[in-house]
């Protein structure tokens, strides 16, 4: 059998993809992105350099076996990192033995909610965090992070956690400020600038230049060379890889319930950020992703972290547009990535604890500063109502915390959710022309309303909170029409299902209708309401049609049940 070229191409990158070279190569090239970015997360969440090595690690390598985008790459993430320390430095204070504890338990429990999302398939679960929002709280949180490494490139310490009373902080130190490690993240900054700059050269010559290892390389050389730690400019240090010894954190009771109330509002984010990176490279690429069995990988990459006391994870989007940039084809690019980053942790661990902390703050600044840009919002700013949630969702971070800047930024949008859906508008319809569609009176003045049938729509979906309003429209609709009515026509179209508050207003509606003796009619019933309601009405109320069928077929039936003589000429039209 001889196969296309093409299809012998797909089939070779499906199946046979741990023989490519290109993997290799994007593994390579991602490995001196990634390491650099897991230590400098770290030092975000105010954790050891090795928790941030662990949390790669475990991303990499269960991602690349559970996952199902071939781009993405999981690791720790900038978000993540300052929510963890918001929420350590809030219930563990200032015991670095316990906040380490409660990091762990953090990590873990976000995983075990994954798994729990996954299982229940809400692969659509950052559908209820709104887009101005969401990218309001990102916006905040990188001015957060950069404002927060102060501490690193001045060498001082601060624990307040209001960012305005951070920075009062900061200045009452000014005598204590180490210009030293000023300038080192300044000569750091321009360097890593300088590789930008390189990269963005209209030839792209230079658009795989690792700025950020080279500026590592730099600072390990500089650190040695000129004794910066004598200086007062502080290294790594000594990084404990402990791989032998997974626990579960021994933790109080309510330490679990806060840890599992603040991981709740951590997958939102990290999944929100994962998910978003992994169905724009989808869509690229017309690849197929599946949602839940990625909240799988998600979980189970940050469960591993957890018991080995690493950070938490999620497919960042820089690292995912870095491994695509680099030619990787299949998810065996993030596993070699792994081999390679343990390959380099066993061979120069020594020379990476020599990395000075205000280069790690450097290349922090400056990956933050990249995703300030105000043309993200540009889309957002055309109504009103979004240019407000997107201030009030960076002021909540930057004047609340982090914290309660998540919080508020999950619960305005659910607010926005609810009061989308608690909506209750009613449509009447009528022919437009001599067609069979029926539209809007409203928004089609020109269409004509049936003799003696009222047909109404409900513009939005019933449930619990909308339903006893649209029906009690329907009847002021019913009541205030100046034609005669025989036959009223619902149709539930927007409606998926029904819940038992729906089904209850639906009885009292048409014991209302039998008594003004006006038949009724349900039309366009998705099969999930025509089962609810056959099983729960249709022996109280027979007289009540119920019909999977269109407007223009119940109008038909309409007309039969007016006058049965007529039904085999009205059937016929």
């Amino acid at each position: 059998m001889n196969l296309p070229i093409d299809d012998i191409e797909k089939l070779k990158s499906k199946y046979v993809g741990f023989l490519n070279w290109q993997d290799i190569i994007a593994g390579l090239s991602i490995a001196g992105l990634l390491l650099p970015q897991a230590l400098a997360y770290s030092s975000i969440g105010n954790l050891p350099a090795q928790a941030g090595i662990i949390g790669l690690f475990a991303g990499l390598l269960c991602y690349g076996i559970f996952g199902s985008s071939r781009f993405a790459l999981v690791s720790p993430t900038s978000s993540s990192a300052v929510v963890l320390a918001a929420a350590t430095l809030s219930l563990g204070g200032d015991n670095p033995g316990y906040r380490l504890m409660l990091a762990s338990g953090l990590v873990a429990m976000t995983g075990l909610i994954f798994i729990i999302a996954a299982l229940t398939r809400m692969g659509n679960v950052t559908d209820f965090i709104a887009k101005p929002v969401l990218r309001g709280f990102t916006f905040g949180l990188a001015i957060v992070i950069i404002i927060k490494q102060l501490t690193t490139v001045l060498n001082i310490h601060s624990y307040k956690s209001n960012l305005f009373a951070f920075m009062v902080d900061i200045l009452k130190q000014a005598n204590l400020w180490n210009i030293g490690c000023l300038v080192t993240t300044v000569l750091a900054l321009i360097f890593l600038s300088l590789g930008e700059w390189l990269r963005r050269i209209k030839n792209g010559k230079y658009k795989n230049f690792p700025s950020g290892t080279l500026v590592i390389i730099l600072g390990i050389l500089a650190s040695k060379w000129f004794d910066l730690p004598s200086m007062d400019i502080p290294n790594v240090g000594l990084i404990q890889l402990n791989l032998n010894n997974p626990t579960i954190p021994d933790l109080p009771y309510s330490d679990w319930v806060q840890l599992f109330e603040i991981g709740v509002a951590l997958v939102f984010i990290l999944y929100a950020e994962s998910y978003g990176s992994i169905r724009s490279f989808a869509i690229k690429h017309h690849d197929t992703i599946y949602p839940n069995r990625d909240l799988f990988a998600l979980g189970i990459s940050n469960i591993v972290s957890g018991l080995f006391q690493g950070m938490p994870v999620g497919a960042g989007y820089s690292a995912t547009a870095a491994n695509e940039a680099y030619g990787a084809r299949t998810r065996i690019a993030g596993i070699a990535a792994m081999i390679i980053t343990f390959l380099i942790i066993l061979t120069v661990l020594p020379y990476i604890e020599w990395i000075p902390q205000p280069v790690l703050a450097a290349i922090v600044i400056f990956t933050m500063a990249t995703t300030l840009s105000l043309s993200s919002f540009r889309l957002y700013f055309t109504w009103k109502i979004d240019r407000a949630l997107i201030v009030l969702s960076v002021l909540a971070v930057l004047v609340l915390g982090v914290l309660q800047g998540l919080m508020i930024a999950i619960a305005i949008s659910l607010l926005i959710m609810l009061r989308q859906n608690s909506k209750s508008t009613v449509s009447v319809l009528g022919r437009l022309g001599q067609s069979h569609d029926f539209v809007s009176l409203t928004a089609f003045p020109e269409a004509q309303p049936v003799s003696g049938i009222l047909i109404v729509r409900p513009d939005q979906a019933m449930f619990f909170a909308n339903s006893d309003r649209i029906l009690v429209q329907v009847r002021d609709i019913i009541s205030s029409s100046k034609l005669p009515i025989h036959t009223v026509i619902l149709s539930l179209e927007q409606t998926p299902d029904l819940d038992a508050t729906t089904v209850e207003a639906l009885r009292d509606f048409f014991e209302n209708m039998k008594k003004e003796s006006k038949k009724l009619i349900l039309a366009r019933l998705k099969p999930p309401v025509h089962d609810v309601l056959l099983s729960a009405l249709s022996e109280e109320h027979p007289e009540v049609s119920l019909s999977r069928l269109s407007v223009e077929r119940a109008v038909r039936l309409a007309r039969i049940k007016e006058n049965p003589n007529r039904a085999a000429e009205t059937a016929l039209q």
